[in-house]
């Protein structure tokens, strides 16, 4: 579903108050978030969708990575799981049984204990995971915090939907499928973890999935009332993928994604017609973006290389003008 069609859908519904939800879909963010003690919340996420590669196993890693990230996101560490699955009534129970295995070993990795779950008879496989997760209630990373000044991190390489299109269509190199694979499982417990010393450094975080980088991007600048300015040079770029986009291989997210964001967008003239493209590209499993403050850029820079994970400077915060978006 386009993000333009669940905004109108969600702002349809009755307003639920409570003291205690301290972060719930008022600002499109990655979790909900709610208030159990002084020093204690909840963090709760679902998701699940169709397979993005071809090895089951793969497939059930990649799933439970996706879900597990909300709760990374949020600045949370996972404590339970249930388990969705959507199967076919004469599909093989043996590549069922690689995508369970395939997921619980990443939350075991995750140690986050599967505690259930609810199977359906369905024409296509779906499969992922309703997650929750704790967190102090002082130190939640939501997508509201942004500051004028704050530098722009983003922690996984772009490009997994241009070459999950292209592995649809039978077109993508198998080093290019292995390295989205290898992304996409990473969880982004390093990177959560990192820089999780810096405390209120750390202004802000979503993590980057199905309205792609710019989709993201645009909940984070719309919730803290900023503008959020890029350097397109700055990303990393999976292996591949700038071959995929020069190729065509676009899902149709994407042109949906574009759509939403419409003229609260601005590229410079430099910017490649095939980076923009990226930029948009529905993401599975994709790194976080976090917004720190400048003073502690350099650290949280060091402290995600310690982990072995990506530190790109992607762009700045800046006073809020029109649009909302700039890239260059």
């Amino acid at each position: 579903m386009s993000p333009a069609v669940l905004d109108r859908i969600l702002s349809k519904l009755p307003h639920q108050e409570d003291n205690r939800l301290l972060v719930g879909f008022a600002n499109k963010d990655d979790a909900a978030v709610f208030l159990i003690g002084e020093n204690l919340a909840l963090v709760q996420t679902a998701d699940f969708f169709t397979p993005i590669v071809d090895d089951p196993y793969f497939f059930g890693q990649i799933a439970a990575a996706n879900a597990l990230s909300d709760v990374y996101a949020m600045g949370g560490q996972p404590l339970t799981a249930l388990t969705l699955v959507c199967y076919p009534e004469n599909g093989d129970p043996d590549t069922l049984e690689q995508i369970l295995a395939g997921g619980m070993e990443k939350m075991m990795e995750a140690n986050c204990i599967v505690v259930g779950g609810h199977t359906v008879r369905d024409s296509d496989v779906k499969f992922g995971y309703a997650v929750t997760g704790t967190v102090n209630p002082a130190q939640v990373w939501s997508n509201d915090g942004v500051r004028p000044g704050d530098v722009l991190i983003l922690t996984k390489p772009l490009g997994t939907g241009v070459i999950a299109t292209a592995i649809r269509s039978g077109k993508a190199d198998f080093k290019w499928i292995e390295a989205a694979t290898d992304a996409m499982r990473r969880l982004n417990r390093d990177a959560a973890g990192a820089v999780k010393p810096l405390k209120h450094a750390i202004h802000s975080a979503t993590d980057i999935t199905g309205f792609g980088f710019l989709g993201h991007a645009w909940e984070m600048a719309t919730a803290s009332r900023v503008t959020l300015r890029f350097n397109h040079d700055r990303f990393e770029l999976l292996e591949g993928s700038l071959e995929c986009a020069q190729k065509g291989f676009f899902a149709g997210g994407l042109k949906k994604n574009r759509e939403f964001i419409g003229e609260c967008l601005r590229f410079a003239p430099n910017v490649p017609y095939e980076i923009q493209q990226i930029l948009f590209d529905p993401q599975t499993s994709g790194g976080l973006l976090i917004a720190v403050d400048p003073n502690s850029a350099d650290t949280a820079c060091d402290l995600l290389a310690a982990k072995g994970c990506s530190c790109m400077r992607v762009g700045e915060a800046m006073e809020q003008t029109s649009p909302l978006l700039e890239v260059f």
